[in-house]
C-alpha cells in the first residue's frame, strides 16, 4: 500500500494576453439611457402579484392574528401571540388550524385557553370552523417571545 506521490510542476513562459476593450464595443449614451428607460416602464407597468387571503399577509390570515393578539394570559400583561405560543397558523378554505402551546402543562388555563383560543378565530368573519392542536414539543420558552412582549416585561 505504500504508493509514492509525486507532484507534476508545470512551468509556463508565457500567457497570451487577453483582448483589449474597444470603444466600438461601448453602449452609447443615448442607447444606454434607452435601455434604462424600457426597463424603468417594464418595472413600473408591472402589477403587484394577487395576495391569496389565506395565506400570510392575507387579510384573513391577519384578521385571525389580530383575534389571536386579543386574547391575553392570565398571569402575563402579553398576549399569547406575542408570548410565542402560537406556532403555527393554516387556513384553507375558511378552516383555521391553530397549532399552540402554553407556558407549561401546569398552566391554571390549559383547559380554559384552547377552547377561547378556538371561540376567538371561529368568531372572525370568513372562518367557517376553528381547530385547536395544543402541542408540548416543542416546548415553550422566552426565548419565543416578540421583541415587543420582552420591553413589556422588562426583560430587554
Amino acid at each position: 500500500m505504500n504508493e509514492e506521490r509525486a507532484i507534476k510542476v508545470e512551468e509556463v513562459t508565457s500567457v497570451e494576453a487577453p483582448p483589449k476593450a474597444r470603444v466600438g464595443d461601448v453602449e452609447s449614451a443615448p442607447e444606454k439611457l434607452e435601455r434604462k428607460r424600457d426597463y424603468l416602464e417594464g418595472f413600473l407597468a408591472a402589477k403587484p402579484a394577487a395576495v391569496d387571503p389565506h395565506s400570510v399577509g392575507g387579510d384573513l390570515y391577519e384578521a385571525v392574528i389580530a383575534a389571536l393578539k386579543d386574547i391575553y394570559d392570565p398571569e402575563i400583561p402579553v398576549n399569547i401571540y406575542d408570548l410565542g405560543l402560537i406556532y403555527n397558523v393554516e387556513i384553507d378554505e375558511g378552516h383555521v388550524v391553530v397549532t399552540m402551546t402554553l407556558t407549561t402543562p401546569h398552566c391554571p388555563v390549559a383547559e380554559s385557553m384552547p377552547a377561547e383560543v378556538e371561540l376567538r378565530v371561529g368568531a372572525v368573519p370568513g372562518v367557517g370552523d376553528a381547530e385547536v392542536n395544543l402541542v408540548w414539543d416543542p416546548p415553550w420558552s422566552p426565548q419565543n417571545m416578540s421583541d415587543e412582549a420582552r420591553l413589556e416585561l422588562g426583560m430587554l
